[in-house]
Formats: structure tokens, sequence, C-alpha cells
């Protein structure tokens, strides 16, 4: 997947550059852009955060479906930080375009249930962030953060990736990319290690 990020309540900083990114995907083959509602502005309510997110969602929405390009909804700030949040931003707009992109380390470091969470959205799932945490950073951060940028090799940390897959193979209606969020190359390379045979 394509990183797309940026604040979807402001549609004149985000939403061109959303759908600037849906055609880049578009052109080099990427199935998948990922993004999330972002830091939200100062001077807005939740309710007109709701209506601006809507509104570029919408405009993305109109673009991707033309260009057979999915828009990922990642769990990663404010207001996705939890199912229901993440759920609201979901059902704004109505478009075969829009699924989810399910970060397993954001999930947990938010304080939920990373499996019951997957199991929520997995016939949504579009891509999936594979990001494990550690046992040092989960007692750090757990329940303080919204999120993370990288995480520990998969198998490291404190995630059973053995069922995250039978979720996803499970219950997800297509195939998924496990994208890996670590911090080096070495991480990298033992994630390939621990996720490949589980995958079988």
């Amino acid at each position: 997947g394509l990183q797309a990020h940026g604040p979807l309540g402001r549609p004149e900083v985000h939403g061109e550059y959303l759908k600037l990114a849906i055609r880049v995907a578009a052109e080099i083959g990427v199935p998948v852009i990922n993004t999330d509602e972002g830091i939200k502005a100062r001077w807005t309510t939740e309710e007109e955060d709701f209506v601006l997110i809507k509104y570029t969602l919408q405009e993305a929405a109109f673009i991707a479906e033309r260009r057979g390009v999915k828009i990922g909804l990642e769990p990663h700030a404010q207001y996705s930080r939890h199912p229901d949040g993440l759920d609201r931003i979901y059902n704004l707009v109505k478009s075969p375009a829009i699924g989810i992109n399910f970060d397993t380390g954001n999930a947990y470091l938010c304080g939920h249930d990373v499996y019951a969470w997957l199991e929520r959205v997995a016939d949504r799932l579009v891509h999936l962030h594979a990001k494990d945490i550690s046992a040092a950073h989960s007692e750090a951060e757990r329940g303080k953060v919204t999120g993370t940028p990288v995480g520990c090799a998969c198998g490291e940390g404190v995630l059973d990736w053995e069922r995250i897959i039978r979720i996803v193979r499970e219950k997800c209606p297509r195939d998924i990319v496990f994208s890996v969020e670590c911090g080096t190359p070495a991480q990298a390379a033992k994630s390939l290690a621990h996720l490949t045979p589980l995958a079988g």
C-alpha cells in the first residue's frame, strides 16, 4: 500500500494530496493507498470535523473508484483510535473503494483487544500493517498514545501472529498484504522469517 496520511478534516491541505496519491497508485500498479484522519484543526468541533472528513473521502472515492484503487482507513489518530470511531469514519461514505487498513500495533497501543477489533473489520480489510510491539514499548505507552510509526520485529513482541493470520484467512474475503512496519532491515528479515511459515 502507498502511504498517504494527512488530516482528512482539512480538505484544503489533504484533499488534493490524497487524490494525487490515488492517481499515482493507479499509474504504478499499487492497489491500495492508506490514510487516517490525522491531527484535527484546533478551531473545528468534532461534528464539523466529520463533515469535512466526509467531503474529503467522498472526493477521493470518486477518483479511486474509477481507477480501481482502494482507500485503507487506518486506526491512528484521535477519532480512529477506537473501534467505534474507525467505523464512524468508514460509514461516512458508501463506496466500494473505501476499506480498512488495520494496524495491529496501533490498535494494541490504543489499549484495545487487537484480535476482537480485527475480527470486527476483517470483511472490510484491504491492507494490514503488521506491527508488533515489544514488552517494554507496551509497558511504557499502552493506553497513552494513538499509535507508533514502527514496532519491533514480528514475533519478538506481544502479539500472536498465528492468531492474526488465522483471523484474516478465515474472515477476510480477499487476499491481504501484510506490510511489516519495524525499525531496521534486520527486524524486517526477522519478521519475514517469523511470518512466512505461519502464512504457509
